[in-house]
């Protein structure tokens, strides 16, 4: 039976959308359920700030009453500004393995985006680089790490056999925890040398000055990734709203300053991996009004022993500094205090030599890759794709 494709109306489609991927993954040790009601609140223009300025549709594939697919059609205003103005997004794709309900799916984001002008769409983004991003190609051993995508080993498959091709890798390292806690001595040497030549204050996150400090965490990120391929900047809604969303979790130990007479330069955030505690979970903190889901998150959250380095860097003029391997060095200390065995450096783009560089001095190894991929809109048209700036 061919899938027929719908865009998602009502909230019993949008139960739907959300409940796929129990389907898809009923048999995968590895997949975490994200939490319903997150879902629910990412998926609501109202309370999700990404619709402040961009759009989306979705979309949900059907054989008779049986879902066994689902895409979002995505439009970033910044994308396009910064990057494309013709490329449209796709994210949030789930499907069975069958390649005619994936073109299904492809097709109708493809026709959603081209009714808007655009003539290309990159993807998965769910809905840009500042959420989870990219397709799981190589890895798929272990669950994932906090904010990091997952999928079954064939969507690779599906979407090459639906024209799309590679846009760029995204690499994660994993490095065990040395029995010292220490990196190896080139970073406090390096960070020694960032220290002496200039006026350098290198510190964590101070609680009581959370929202001193995280503004300034988003000042360098904003400006250190501002170059980055497919980046966009967070506004100042969206950096809240994920900072709430984070704050629950977030170590201050693990969020390391680094400032230049004053001025913000470099910083490192690393998160205890939360998922190994919403695993537990199974998707909902509550079952018949009992806090059954919550209960088992919490005792599994004490048995966390994994950081995800999640974001970093230093603004442009302070790149080649040091003072990156000085705020990775502290923050590795902190680590080791709290008794993490393990940190994953993700993900970082695989042409970023400089950011690969320091990561592999450190001792991890490179154990994960996500895809972007790309497609024009039109099957004839055969332009290669621009590509962006590393």
């Amino acid at each position: 039976m061919t899938a027929v494709v719908t865009a998602v109306r009502g909230r019993r489609d949008t139960t739907a959308f959300i409940r796929l991927p129990y389907r898809v993954y009923r048999e995968d040790p590895h997949w975490v359920a994200p939490l319903e009601r997150e879902r629910r609140a990412f998926l609501n223009p109202r309370r999700n700030p990404f619709f402040d300025f961009g759009t989306a549709e979705l979309f949900l594939a059907r054989r008779g009453d049986e879902v066994v697919g689902r895409i979002a059609a995505v439009i970033d205003p910044r994308y396009n500004a910064r990057h494309h103005p013709g490329h449209g997004l796709f994210g949030l794709f789930e499907c069975v393995d069958d390649v005619q309900t994936a073109e299904a799916l492809f097709t109708a984001a493809a026709d959603w985006l081209r009714g808007r002008g655009m003539t290309a769409v990159l993807g998965p983004l769910s809905f840009s680089t500042n959420e989870e991003c990219g397709l799981l190609t190589e890895g798929f051993d272990s669950p994932p790490t906090v904010m990091m995508a997952h999928n079954p080993p064939y969507y690779q498959r599906l979407l090459t056999e639906c024209g799309f091709a590679k846009a760029k890798d995204l690499w994660s390292w994993r490095l065990p925890m040395p029995r010292e806690g220490e990196l190896p001595p080139v970073f406090d040497r390096v960070g020694d040398r960032a220290r002496s030549r200039q006026n350098v204050t290198i510190r964590p996150l101070d609680p009581k000055r959370f929202d001193e400090d995280m503004a300034q965490v988003k000042e360098i990120y904003n400006a250190a990734w501002s170059q980055n391929w497919a980046s966009v900047p967070l506004t100042d809604r969206e950096f809240d709203h994920l900072l709430a969303e984070l704050k629950p979790v977030l170590r201050p130990e693990l969020v390391i300053l680094a400032q230049v007479d004053g001025d913000p330069a470099a910083f490192t955030m690393w998160l205890p991996d939360a998922n190994q505690a919403l695993r537990a979970a199974r998707g909902r903190l509550t079952t018949f009004g009992l806090p059954t889901g919550l209960v088992r998150m919490a005792r599994a959250a004490r048995r966390i022993d994994r950081v995800r380095a999640v974001a970093g860097g230093a603004k442009e003029k302070y790149r080649h500094s040091g003072l990156v391997p000085a705020v990775l060095a502290q923050a590795h200390r902190a680590a080791h205090r709290l008794g993490y065995r393990e940190t994953e450096f993700s993900w970082v783009l695989e042409d970023n030599a400089q950011s690969n560089r320091v990561i592999q001095a450190t001792g991890a190894v490179r154990f994960r890759t996500h895809r972007l991929y790309q497609r024009a809109i039109d099957p004839a048209d055969t332009r290669p794709q621009e590509r962006g700036t590393p």
